[in-house]
């Protein structure tokens, strides 16, 4: 009588004590198993905000970039350069860019291996080059045509100085052109705001030189170090004119190379 009185005063029946026995084990055994497929579950992958911003920086330097380039292609202006890192001494180099959409850069040395001055200009008329008054040139400026305006100047002829200042600001502003362009710090005393440009193709025309290339928001050019040398602004620049002049009439003359003219035989038949 006691005993089972014990059991019908008991508060938990036997059957519920077995059940809360087994209910313990797996409180206990469920951290330890949760642990495990934690541990073997694979990392989520890398979310969208975690992605690499240099692309990103990378395009939006581009577009910086073309807009200077574009704003540069309106810009209006008679200016100096000083051009260094080419053979011989500093030269200073005249860039006009008039109104009417025609231009005109004078290059101190730039033809007969650097001892002649030679003007080049795009009019309505044409491609024209200049023969300056100077050292390895005593005579008085003359012009030759060498093709239409918006033709190329050929290779033999060609300084290269005008071109930061003309056709490779086409090349800037079209996103077709296989370019790398990135932020670059501008060197000492040198205003406005400089890009690093590479071009991304293996061409052996590349469409520019390479180099690092500095902008005012106005489109000034400040600065060009390229393989042509290193340009840099030599003062502020004037308004330009409305129409880019000529350094001279035109004449029928044989156009100036780049390079030094090859010594005339001087040897002759002998007399006797």
């Amino acid at each position: 009588m006691d005993g089972g009185r014990a059991a019908q005063n008991d508060p938990v029946p036997a059957h519920l004590r077995a059940t809360f026995r087994s209910t313990g084990v797996l409180v206990l055994l469920l951290p330890a198993l949760l642990t495990a497929c934690t541990a073997d579950r694979p990392a989520p992958p890398p979310t969208a905000g975690s992605a690499d911003p240099a692309p990103a920086e990378v395009d939006a330097a581009r577009d910086e970039l073309a807009a200077l380039a574009a704003a540069a292609r309106d810009r209006h202006l008679t200016a100096r350069y000083t051009l260094t890192g080419t053979d011989g001494p500093a030269r200073d180099v005249t860039v006009t860019s008039a109104a009417d959409g025609t231009w005109r850069v004078d290059v101190p040395g730039g033809v007969l291996g650097g001892t002649a001055d030679v003007s080049l200009a795009a009019t309505a008329d044409g491609l024209f080059q200049c023969g300056l008054p100077s050292a390895g040139r005593p005579e008085t400026a003359g012009c030759v045509r060498l093709g239409d305006r918006d033709d190329a100047v050929p290779r033999r002829l060609d300084p290269r100085v005008q071109h930061p200042f003309t056709d490779w600001l086409e090349v800037l502003t079209d996103r077709r052109t296989p370019l790398a362009v990135s932020p670059a710090t501008a060197p000492a005393g040198v205003t406005g705001t400089c890009y690093a440009v590479e071009t991304t193709s293996a061409s052996l025309n590349p469409p520019l030189d390479v180099g690092i290339y500095c902008y005012e928001p106005d489109g000034t050019l400040t600065y060009v170090r390229a393989a042509l040398g290193t340009l840099t602004l030599a003062g502020p620049p004037g308004p330009g004119p409305a129409t880019a002049p000529l350094a001279g009439p035109v004449v029928n003359a044989e156009p100036l190379g780049v390079e030094a003219p090859e010594p005339s035989d001087s040897t002759g038949a002998g007399t006797s």
